[in-house]
């Protein structure tokens, strides 16, 4: 096939899920139960597993995609192993159908170790996205000179994302000294770049924490810049928030039936943190549970 342009990129990667390099073939992702909208694994708790085994067992649930991370702390697959192994993961998803949705990474610059090669790995294996690290404050330093910085590396990132035709995106976190917690520096930060370049993916359940009962309108703000979500529920500790089952905490259940009712066609990552530690079984469990949970939600 011929090499795709920025506006087929576009096209492409926010409506048929499938993104890869320019001048490489461009793979077309097959339906599965959830198309458009595809509802994804995040596997951060399942390093145990081999390729094929993950695959097959998150097939048999019903989950269109996979969330991966390739990082150096909790990586399912290691960052200067990325090259040689992504390619092996894709092909155990494909065998099931399954595609590649998020590679979830340690990038927060351009320039950094490893960056350009990892995420080109991403690209070369056919993934949808890729997500950002976590960015924190420094304390001693003003915020607001902060975000300048963080926008400067963020148009450097926005650039190789532009050259590579992978989108780039960040998670809004919950917790004191997390950029893009409050959602208006993130939006701050991103608001200048196409979300097929850089855009946010959007997390409730950090939101609801932060914002309590105003993160609807924080929502609206970063809405269009918005390129997939992450699922997680939460209840309230002493003095913090602590993960929760999905449907046993706070997060508001009808804003997935909005979603599924919405245009979005981008994938919907159910993340497990509540069992950290837990073997494999115990989290494949939870997951089977908490997407029988979230399909519900999206059907009412």
């Amino acid at each position: 096939m011929q090499p795709i342009d920025r506006r087929q990129f576009a096209r492409t990667s926010l409506a048929l899920g499938a993104s890869v390099a320019a001048g490489r073939a461009l793979r077309a992702a097959e339906p599965a139960a959830d198309a458009p909208r595809r509802n994804c694994a995040f596997v951060k708790f399942l390093t145990e597993l081999g390729y094929d085994e993950l695959s097959d067992r998150l097939a048999e649930f019903g989950f269109g995609g996979v969330e991966v991370t390739v990082r150096e702390k909790d990586g399912y697959i290691k960052p200067a192993a990325a090259a040689a192994e992504l390619p092996k993961f894709r092909r155990s998803l494909d065998k099931n159908g399954l595609e590649l949705s998020i590679v979830t990474t340690d990038v927060v610059r351009a320039d950094q170790p490893l960056a350009d090669a990892v995420l080109r790995a991403a690209a070369d294996a056919g993934a949808q996205r890729y997500r950002l690290g976590f960015r924190r404050y420094d304390p001693k330093q003003r915020v607001v000179g902060q975000l300048d910085a963080f926008r400067a590396q963020f148009d450097q990132l926005a650039a190789l994302n532009r050259r590579i035709k992978l989108p780039g995106m960040y998670q809004n976190h919950c917790g004191a000294g997390y950029f893009g917690a409050t959602i208006w520096d993130l939006y701050y930060v991103i608001r200048s770049h196409a979300p097929e370049e850089l855009g946010c993916v959007y997390d409730l359940r950090h939101a609801t924490v932060e914002a309590g009962e105003s993160w609807p309108t924080l929502y609206e703000v970063i809405k269009p810049h918005v390129i997939a979500y992450s699922v997680k529920d939460f209840v309230w500790g002493d003095r913090e928030s602590r993960h929760a089952p999905l449907g046993e905490g706070r997060v508001d259940r009808q804003f997935y039936a909005r979603l599924a009712k919405s245009q979005f066609d981008g994938p919907v990552s159910l993340h497990v943190e509540y069992l950290p530690g837990e073997p494999a079984e115990a989290q494949l469990a939870a997951m089977k549970r908490d997407l029988a949970t979230l399909r519900d939600w999206m059907s009412g």
